[in-house]
């Protein structure tokens, strides 16, 4: 660049931020997408992002209703079980 040459950024510094949140807690300062509230790494891009719903749930099914009930009480058995182990060995 030429010392004498100055650079045009007004309208990149009057463009919309992004919205999105850093991991640091700070504004993500890069610009918008256009007609967007995030940048092209927060999920501005077309198509980006996860899919709606929980279909990742859905396809192993260890996070539904049943299950964690199930794990709830081989978990209560378990630790009935341990209680007995210990009144077993006081005596």
């Amino acid at each position: 660049m030429s010392a004498g040459h100055t650079r045009n950024t007004r309208a990149m510094a009057a463009s919309p931020r992004c919205g999105a949140g850093t991991r640091e807690g700070h504004a993500c300062r890069a610009p918008a997408m256009r007609g967007k509230l995030r940048c092209r790494m927060h999920g501005g891009a077309p198509a980006s992002g996860a899919p709606w719903g929980n279909r990742n749930a859905q396809k192993h099914g260890a996070f539904t209703l049943e299950r964690t009930a199930e794990r709830r009480a081989i978990r209560e058995l378990l630790g009935e079980a341990r209680k007995l182990l210990k009144e077993l060995d006081a005596d």
